[in-house]
């Protein structure tokens, strides 16, 4: 890929960039992203993404949905932490009816939630270690995923988007043995974390490809409202489970990691450290979590009615028919709720009229921001970081298209 070189017309010796495509379908591009390469030899010139292959229009469809309905939309978003979509936008809503939620489920939501940041993870450090050569660790995270994936599927019947949150609290109770299954995984998550390390915390590969690659700024950061671990990496602790807690993260003891040298080794270990915060949240949380008790709001605007209730009752009997069909009205207004992603802040601005269905339907998406910092980690650098950077971000494209 040797640089071409001419004379012009004076004599000079003229240099020309080469530009080729890098995906949408290349396997390093996380889904179906396609950057733009313009190329001084080995040498990035510039990186362009080149975005839409994924579009959807989620946030239009929401628009034609009910409150509760539109929850499921939330899950497609960002398919690898979909229950973080979901308590955003429930958050939202619920704020909306300034809605009491019972300190359990509270409690619940914040369990799933890091487990959900710890399964987000696992995909990304076995992806991005794979990106630099390193096959065998990817099969390891994804065994280990497997077992979240189970006591996601044993709680809600599904693997992935399980739309679990709902407007008021949960879909239903916790499932028996759940918090036997949870504490085998609490026990065996450090001893995966070692094996993990131990692969590559010391690679010579690993670290010459990370050190000093896909470098940002703090101000940077700040300029292209970039959150989550990018930020983080570059010295700032801002999260909003500790800035502007919600669900009862406030009740928590946790540490927000942070390093300061902004490239992508600062953002690898920012991202392990999380893993280990995560499994102390969710120690403290199934602590708190009481074997029964309620799961959902009281309120029976929202609420549908206890099922010996309705067998027996014609007017709950007609409440679920019309909850179900029709959807709860939420009073006009308008509201915005974040929530700290494994990728940064993900937040949903909703504008009510009054009725059954959103007037306006709107999600702050974190992949979005974060892309857009990739001309300026990848400009001086050579086409092997491109690929380095692209796993460092840590995109969804489902955030990116939506």
């Amino acid at each position: 890929m040797a640089t071409e070189k001419f004379r012009d017309r004076a004599g000079e010796l003229q240099e020309e960039t080469m530009v080729i495509n890098l995906g949408p379908q290349h396997p390093s591009t996380h889904g179906v992203l396609r950057v733009r390469l313009e190329l001084d030899g080995e040498r990035v010139v510039n990186a362009e993404p080149i975005i839409g292959y994924l579009h959807t229009g989620f946030e239009k469809t929401a628009e034609s949905l009910t409150w509760q309905q539109a929850n499921t939309v939330t899950d497609r978003l960002d398919y690898l932490s979909p229950m973080s979509n979901n308590l955003a936008y429930v958050l939202a809503v619920e704020k909306l009816m300034n809605l009491e939620v019972p300190k359990r489920a509270q409690y619940i939501r914040v369990l799933f939630a890091e487990l959900t940041r710890i399964a987000s993870h696992l995909v990304w450090l076995g992806t991005h270690v794979m990106d630099l050569g390193a096959m065998s660790l990817f099969f390891y995270t994804m065994r280990e995923r497997e077992v979240l994936l189970d006591i996601i599927e044993a709680t809600t019947g599904v693997r992935m988007n399980p739309s679990y949150f709902r407007v008021g609290g949960l879909a239903y109770d916790l499932p028996d043995g759940f918090h036997d299954k949870v504490r085998e995984f609490l026990k065996d998550f450090p001893r995966w974390m070692k094996m993990y390390l131990n692969l590559v915390q010391d690679n010579p590969l690993i670290i010459e490809r990370l050190k000093g690659v896909a470098v940002i700024s703090r101000e940077e950061c700040y300029a292209y409202s970039v959150t989550g671990p990018i930020l983080r990496a570059t010295g700032v602790p801002l999260d909003l489970r500790k800035d502007d807690p919600y669900s009862s993260y406030e009740e928590f003891e946790f540490n927000v990691p942070t390093r300061t040298e902004g490239d992508a080794w600062a953002r690898f270990w920012v991202r392990i450290d999380e893993m280990y915060e995560s499994h102390k949240i969710m120690e403290q949380a199934l602590e708190k979590i009481t074997p029964h008790g309620p799961y959902t709001t009281s309120d029976r605007k929202v609420a549908l009615p206890p099922r010996d209730e309705i067998y027996g009752n014609m007017e709950a009997l007609i409440h679920q028919f019309k909850l179900v069909t029709e959807g709860f009205s939420v009073p006009a207004g308008e509201v915005y709720q974040a929530v700290e992603g494994p990728r940064g802040e993900m937040g949903y601005y909703l504008v009510s009229d009054g009725g059954p269905r959103p007037y306006r339907w709107r999600a702050r998406t974190p992949s979005f921001y974060n892309l857009q910092t990739m001309p300026l980690m990848c400009r001086d650098g050579l086409v092997a970081d491109v690929i380095t950077t692209i796993g460092s971000i840590d995109i969804m494209l489902g955030d990116v298209d939506k």
